[in-house]
């Protein structure tokens, strides 16, 4: 009896002391950004953070074009950030759902040569915790060359009672296979999962727990790298998704406008699907059908509709990555073309938002998007003043360091990892060798290929 008495007391003693220690570290990292932001302000407004470019501009005199827009742009881009991090602060997923108060729940999973990747995938869906009499599970084979459809039929004969398989005779793209499980749903809550993905025990209850408001229309999951430990370039790109997902989309999440509810995983409230799916699947851009970014397109149509999109922090997914140089600049041509796409249409729809939510987004939307013209103005002028003095690369890439560490204290707040280091080294190879992909997207906007088929 003592003994089991003590080893309560032990267990909580523990408990409370990795709390104590999670909330000394919380304190510590919220004092550092506040310091840095504090720090990154006095830079903006005293001209400090554009000095070398200030003192180019007195030589050569065409660069006071580049240099004040610029400058106000750095103060702008600061208030920004203050703002975004008193909102993610203060942000709060909503209670995941109850095994007893579940709702109905259909989850697709849309497959085109993916190999034994899709067994695991759906795996990790029958594993989850969630009611299974409410559960139903429709894996959509899209014309794979591959031995995806049998893995998928492995799976089915796995868990007959829970899995239904759909196999397309050619290849139609995931907007279709998406389209054809959408139409057999019958669950309230519709989530969507890549088939290169798998998902935590908690997913699926914590995205329904969102549905309990009827404002929200679709909830953006957290997406981690799920080969994370293979290569350089998956490391980098699990610190920015880390960034991008428990960064952006808990700022947007506060305000009920969440810009992507991403394909790795996504819910959706199925009687909203119902009223746009026609309208989304004939969606076309310029003429052109449109056959990528279906995941953000969804969104803005859900946007459309008055209905917000939150993020749900607790809802994990590990996702596969590129881990090489060619796949991933494929990777962001189909997002950075879809960006273009959907940040055309969402300029019409933030006009229906509520007053807070849109003026916000339209604040957070200019000072974003200016960052491309500015941006490449200021690649233009840095390659010119290298010419005639090499030392401003270098202190370029100071500058950089010093943004940069900022942005590892955000991470370091989602994740205490120190995988904060690859953040810093994919900051520089961003700029050295992807600096090219949004313009060649922006002139290709109208492309059809997918470019992973």
């Amino acid at each position: 009896m003592l003994s089991q008495q003590f080893k309560r007391w032990t267990a909580s003693d523990q408990y409370f002391a990795a709390h104590t220690q999670h909330d000394i570290w919380e304190w510590i990292l919220r004092g550092a950004i506040v310091g840095s932001l504090i720090l990154m302000a006095y830079l903006a407004v005293s001209g400090r953070m554009l000095l070398p470019l200030i003192h180019a501009a007195e030589t050569h005199h065409w660069l006071k074009t580049i240099a004040r827009p610029s400058l106000i742009w750095a103060m702008a881009g600061t208030v920004l950030l203050v703002f975004r991090t008193y909102l993610w602060f203060s942000y709060r997923p909503a209670s995941p759902a109850s095994m007893a108060d579940a709702p109905t729940l259909t989850v697709i999973i849309p497959a085109y040569n993916e190999g034994p990747m899709v067994g695991k995938a759906i795996d990790s869906v029958v594993a989850a915790d969630y009611p299974r009499d409410r559960l139903e599970i429709f894996v959509v084979d899209d014309g794979s060359k591959d031995d995806t459809w049998e893995h998928i039929q492995n799976a089915v004969q796995r868990n007959a009672h829970l899995v239904t398989a759909v196999r397309f005779a050619k290849n139609l793209g995931k907007r279709a296979a998406l389209e054809a499980g959408f139409r057999q749903a019958r669950g309230d809550v519709v989530v969507t999962i890549d088939s290169d993905s798998v998902i935590e025990s908690k997913t699926l209850l914590a995205m329904a727990g969102a549905f309990r408001n009827p404002r929200i229309g679709a909830v953006a999951g957290k997406v981690a790298v799920y080969n994370r430990r293979q290569g350089l370039i998956p490391r980098m790109l699990h610190v920015r998704f880390i960034l991008s997902f428990d960064l952006l989309r808990a700022v947007q999440s506060t305000y009920g406008t969440v810009y992507c509810c991403p394909g790795a995983l996504a819910a959706y409230r199925a009687s909203v699907v119902r009223q746009i799916l026609a309208d989304w699947v004939g969606q076309t851009f310029l003429g052109a059908p449109c056959t990528y970014g279906e995941d953000r397109a969804l969104t803005n149509f859900i946007l459309d509709r008055g209905y917000d999109t939150v993020y749900q922090r607790n809802a994990v997914v590990h996702t596969v990555v590129p881990s090489t140089y060619s796949k991933l600049c494929k990777m962001y041509l189909r997002w950075d073309r879809s960006y273009v796409r959907e940040e055309i249409r969402f300029a019409s729809i933030v006009w229906k938002r509520p007053l807070g939510a849109r003026l916000i987004a339209i604040v957070d939307a200019v000072i974003t998007n200016l960052r491309y013209p500015l941006g490449y103005l200021a690649l233009v002028a840095l390659a010119v003043l290298a010419l005639n003095d090499p030392l401003t690369i270098v202190r370029v890439l100071i500058a950089m360091a010093v943004m940069t560490a900022l942005n590892m204290l955000y991470y370091l707040r989602s994740e205490r990892s120190w995988d904060f280091v690859f953040g810093i080294l994919y900051a520089y190879f961003s700029f050295f060798a992807l600096f090219w992909i949004f313009p060649y997207a922006l002139a290709t906007v109208r492309a059809r290929s997918w470019l992973t088929r």
